[in-house]
């Protein structure tokens, strides 16, 4: 493994002094032995359990109460609960959806069910009737588990569905889920099972092992470009695989406590607050506080507690750039931020650089796979660029024919699958044959997004393949302008999608949000216009520019450029 970090004279910590023949070297010789049968309850967790029982796994807050579980006690819970859901009638193979918001109780269900086996399908709890009658329809749920607060969802779906599932009910006695103040459970539920009565009472299931290749869990994708689509996962391609996303790109180690800002419901979740951190038997911290978010709390649990890595979605880097003032961003115990989501402008990555002392490193992946690009602290980071390979995997820019594009040229963003298919990747899109077929283009597995590599083989965001804009012959890359329109202090956010134009066929226009202290105008539409012009090609700048109170985005927050196109050509 390369070395990730020094320390000053002082003691403290600063960055990594970039050695390209470590990556290099572990690249080249890097090799990932699967075995044939894998548990991460038992191969992972446990052995952690084993090597650091008092050690903290989870580090739970909602700022007001604080719940602390070492490795061996989450090992006691987790085999407590497989045994009750094993008697509730739960066996390996069955399909459970999972939704729980941030709380405890959902690390422990998720290593619950693995131990037995079963196949967690996570879901966040911001989903409507609608969307979990969909989840129901499109394949065959055994079981779910949720708090009261969203049962009633649940009910609907399955009453408009016109089927039943297996329901357990989970209300924690202390967080603020809990009515009647702390201590306080919720009344029983008609219908549900109370997991964790049951639990108090079940015998410890601690496991067994499956096959590598057998499924694992199941996701479903964010539906930017179309209907969730269902990703499975083997044992290997994610439960074994993230420990490459925990090594190389988090660069964690245990005593590191790593915080992530993910919603429980989407596969970010699986990467940075469960597989990859256990992985390398590290503390996951978890805040819990419900509504949209908001920079300055971000901000202020990042100085109150001790908290060493952080990973956050660009927008939330962008929204703590753009509104607290350089001065408030102080975070002395963070050693290492990291980025996932979306790519992240330079802009930000340089502004961060410059108030907080470190890089923001960015990562690419899919719900589809691990961490596949990424910048490493062994690595000159290049800001705004997506970062050069992971070990154990071939990417590269390839054309429509399948071959590999020449440095500096837009392509598509793919894996080599062929002759051996890399570890860290899905089995299907289960039940949709076709859909899986289609990504993958001669040795390759297309990831449905556009870039190019440099000549030092680092790799920069184009765009996804169906936001690219076609304009009087040119193609234009929604994210370099909205890297450019970053920059300027009247812009908070934008999305940058095609429209309709009799002569150019398409043109850029230019969604956009302002910072508090601009109001939209016919002069500021000139002074952006003028802005793009001054920082990049001048034919690339938004003929058409429309403020916004807000963009929308997909409940993993992903912005819906998809939806803002169709809406410009009246679809």
């Amino acid at each position: 493994m390369w070395p990730s970090i020094r320390c000053n004279e002082k003691g403290g910590v600063m960055e990594q002094m970039p050695n390209m023949k470590d990556y290099w070297k572990e690249y080249r010789e890097f090799s990932f032995a699967v075995p044939e049968k894998f548990s991460f309850p038992l191969d992972v967790f446990d052995r952690w359990s084993a090597r650091l029982s008092n050690s903290l796994a989870l580090f739970w807050t909602d700022g007001e109460h604080e719940e602390k579980f070492t490795f061996d006690e989450l090992k006691v819970l987790s085999s407590k609960g497989a045994g009750a859901f094993e008697k509730m009638g739960i066996q390996k193979g069955d399909k459970v959806l999972v939704m729980l918001p941030s709380i405890p109780e959902w690390w422990e269900v998720m290593l619950a069910l693995m131990r037995l086996n079963a196949i967690p399908i996570p879901a966040t709890t911001l989903l409507t009737s609608k969307d979990i009658e969909y989840r129901l329809s499109a394949t065959d749920i055994k079981a779910i588990v949720a708090t009261d607060e969203d049962a009633p969802k649940i009910e609907d779906a399955l009453k408009a569905y016109g089927n039943t599932a297996l329901l357990i009910i989970i209300n924690p006695p202390i967080h603020p889920l809990a009515k009647g103040g702390e201590g306080g459970f919720y009344g029983e539920r008609q219908g549900w099972h109370d997991y964790i009565k049951e639990r108090e009472g079940a015998d410890s299931f601690e496991g067994e092992r499956a096959f590598s290749d057998e499924p694992a869990l199941i996701y479903f994708t964010s539906g930017t470009t179309g209907p969730p689509k269902l990703v499975l996962h083997t044992h290997a391609s994610y439960p074994l695989a993230h420990m490459l996303t925990g090594k190389y790109w988090l660069d964690l180690r245990p005593g590191d406590i790593h915080w992530n800002l993910s919603d429980t419901g989407w596969a970010k979740a699986a990467w940075s607050s469960f597989f990859g951190p256990w992985h390398m038997g590290a503390t996951v911290f978890s805040f819990y506080k419900k509504g949209k978010f908001h920079p300055s709390l971000t901000m202020e649990v990042l100085q109150k507690y001790p908290i060493t890595t952080f990973c956050g979605p660009p927008t939330a880097y962008r929204m703590m750039v753009k509104e607290i003032p350089a001065e408030r961003l102080n975070f002395k115990t963070v050693r290492h931020f990291v980025a996932a989501g979306e790519p992240l402008n330079r802009e930000i990555i340089e502004i961060w650089k410059e108030r907080i002392g470190r890089y923001i490193y960015d990562g690419y992946g899919q719900t589809e796979t691990v961490n596949v690009l990424a910048n490493f602290r062994c690595i000159s980071v290049k800001p705004g660029s997506m970062g050069m390979p992971v070990p154990g995997f071939v990417v590269d820019i390839i054309d429509e024919n399948g071959n590999p594009a020449p440095p500096d040229t837009e392509g598509d963003i793919a894996i080599k699958v062929k002759p051996e298919r890399p570890v860290g990747l899905f089995r299907e899109y289960l039940g949709n044959l076709e859909a899986t077929e289609k990504t993958v283009r001669g040795q390759w597995y297309i990831t449905g997004d556009r870039a190019y590599k440099d000549e030092d083989g680092y790799f920069w965001f184009v765009g996804r393949a169906d936001d690219v804009i076609l304009t009087s012959g040119y193609r234009i890359g929604p994210f370099e302008i909205e890297s450019v329109l970053i920059k300027h202090p009247a812009v908070k956010e934008s999305a940058v999608v095609a429209s309709p134009d009799e002569i150019r066929g398409e043109v850029v226009k230019a969604f956009i949000v302002l910072t508090q202290d601009y109001v939209s105008s016919d002069a500021l539409i000139k002074e952006l216009q003028e802005f793009v012009k001054k920082n990049t090609a001048p034919y690339k700048y938004p003929r058409k520019i429309e403020f916004v109170d807000d963009l929308p985005k997909t409940i993993s927050g992903k912005i819906k450029r998809k939806e803002l196109k169709l809406g410009e050509f009246g679809k």
